[in-house]
Order: structure tokens, then C-alpha cells, then sequence
């Protein structure tokens, strides 16, 4: 037995779903399935009654949606870690529950090893996202590739070799935030890490030349 079993919510409207997943989380040995819910509300009322350490989240249900659910889970317990495992691909949907706090997301459709690294990481602190599933069923024409301003700042500074937390200190914002918005520009550049994101953005003329002073600012 593991020394620390990792305590999960499944919240997912499809009974069969959420059987065949509780058998496949069973078989890892070290995770712990201790409620099912198959509605938001019932999610919610679940979590603050098992406090468990991550919630596996559908995106698409009966009743409130997944990303209602996921406010009112933040609203709860600021603290709670939430992965979204869910059959869309849509970037449009993977930006909409990151900004809405996820942790994490995942497709249906990733193997077992997958879901389970996705699940310890998100456990660990870290934001899964299944970046190789994810694509822009609805692209938005910009000219900044469907990045919003902010994103294109902080690209800026993830040009520049800044850390997260150089970036939370920079804008003012919280190293979370950071993290959300690193993952909005990775899946709307269709790329797999930040330094290929750097490199994209190059490709597509969205970074201008190096702004002066920017590194003496992180220095303050």
C-alpha cells in the first residue's frame, strides 16, 4: 500500500462512466475513490462532506455544466484541486475552465498512464492540460492568434526567461494566474511547452522587438 492514498470526487452524469473509471482508478493502487456525484450541486455538497484531494470533473452535464460547477467548488474551498476530464477537445472549452480555476485538463480518450500522471500531477501542484488532443474546433480571428492582451504580455515575458513567479511579481497577479494563462497560450499556439510557444509567436510576428528595462523591473 502507498504511504499517502490520493482521496478523489468523481462528478460525471453518465453512470456507466463513472463505474468503468472507479474500477480503472482502483487498479493505479494508490488513489481512492470516496464519492460519486452525477450532477454540480450534488458535487459540490460532496466535496465540502469528504473534503477529497482532487475532483475528476465533466465538463458537459445535466443541471450546471462543469465550469459552474468548478466556480462554486472555488467558492467553497478556494483551495480545492480540480481536474477537468471530460470528451471535448475544443480549445474554447480548455481556455473557458482554466480561466474558471482548473487545475487541469484531460480528454476521455487519454490512455490509463496518462490520466493517472494527470491526476498525481494536479495532486502535486502542477496543470495537466492533454495539449497533443486539444484543438480550436472554432478559431477567432485576431491578430493576435486568438490570445488576449494579457496573454500577449505575458508571452512577452516568457520571451525573456522569466520564471512564473517573476511574472505574478511583474503584473501584479497571482503565480495561479500565471500558470492559467501560460496554458491559454500554449493551447492557442498549438504547441506542447513555453519555449515552443516563444518560438511560434516569433513565426507569427506577434512579439516585437525586446522591450528596455523589463529585466531591470524584475530586479525591483
Amino acid at each position: 500500500m502507498p504511504a499517502r492514498m490520493i482521496r478523489l470526487l468523481l462528478v460525471d452524469d453518465h453512470a456507466v462512466m463513472r463505474a468503468g473509471l472507479a474500477n480503472l482508478l482502483a487498479s493505479a493502487g494508490d488513489f481512492q475513490v470516496v464519492a460519486q456525484a452525477d450532477d454540480g450541486r450534488a458535487a459540490v455538497r460532496l466535496w465540502k462532506e469528504h473534503r477529497p484531494d482532487v475532483c475528476l470533473l465533466d465538463l458537459t452535464m445535466h443541471g450546471i455544466d462543469g465550469v459552474e460547477t468548478l466556480k462554486l467548488l472555488r467558492e467553497g474551498d478556494p483551495r480545492a484541486r480540480v481536474l477537468m476530464l471530460t470528451s471535448s477537445d475544443s480549445a474554447d472549452d480548455v481556455a473557458r475552465a482554466l480561466a474558471a480555476g482548473a487545475n487541469g485538463y484531460v480528454t476521455k480518450n487519454v490512455g490509463h498512464k496518462e490520466l493517472f500522471a494527470a491526476i498525481r500531477d494536479v495532486y502535486a501542484g502542477g496543470s495537466p492540460v492533454s495539449r497533443d488532443k486539444i484543438v480550436d474546433a472554432n478559431p477567432r480571428p485576431s491578430a493576435a492568434n486568438g490570445l488576449t492582451p494579457r496573454e500577449v504580455e505575458v508571452l512577452g515575458l516568457l520571451r525573456e526567461g522569466f520564471t512564473n513567479a517573476d511574472i505574478a511579481r511583474l503584473l501584479g497577479i497571482t503565480t495561479h494566474t500565471v500558470k492559467v494563462h501560460v496554458a491559454g497560450i500554449i493551447t492557442k499556439l498549438g504547441v506542447s511547452d513555453r519555449t515552443q510557444a516563444v518560438a511560434r509567436a516569433f513565426d507569427l510576428g506577434l512579439l516585437a522587438a525586446k522591450p528596455p528595462a523589463t529585466a531591470a523591473k524584475a530586479q525591483r
